[in-house]
């Protein structure tokens, strides 16, 4: 599935069921707290952080699909073709570098 259709049916969940999009300040910090959530995981599953009892039954797969929506949902009300920018940024990346990460020693 591509980023384009996705974005379409963002689109159109929004105007099969929702009312309208929220507006972009309202999104932004929606996405800041999904992205909190997908933290509180990270953090405490992976971390060094313990798990609280309640935490142990989040599911990561849907923060990140959270943290996902708000995004396409920010790109759709703003007018970017995130599909297109996404693989402009892949390739500004690639250009920029190339070689950085083989060429790390902390990675080795």
């Amino acid at each position: 599935m591509s980023i384009k259709v996705i974005q379409k049916d963002v689109d159109d969940w929004i105007q099969n069921h929702g009312v309208r999009y929220f507006n972009e300040l309202t999104n932004m910090a929606q996405l800041t707290e999904e992205v909190g959530e997908v933290a509180r995981i990270i953090a405490r599953r992976y971390g060094e952080q313990s798990e609280k009892e309640s935490d142990k039954q989040k599911d990561l797969g849907e923060e990140l699909a959270d943290v996902l929506f708000v995004v396409l949902c920010l790109a759709n009300q703003t007018g970017v073709d995130l599909e297109s920018a996404f693989y402009k940024k892949l390739e500004s990346k690639t250009q920029r570098d190339h070689d950085r990460h083989q060429n790390n020693e902390k990675l080795k």
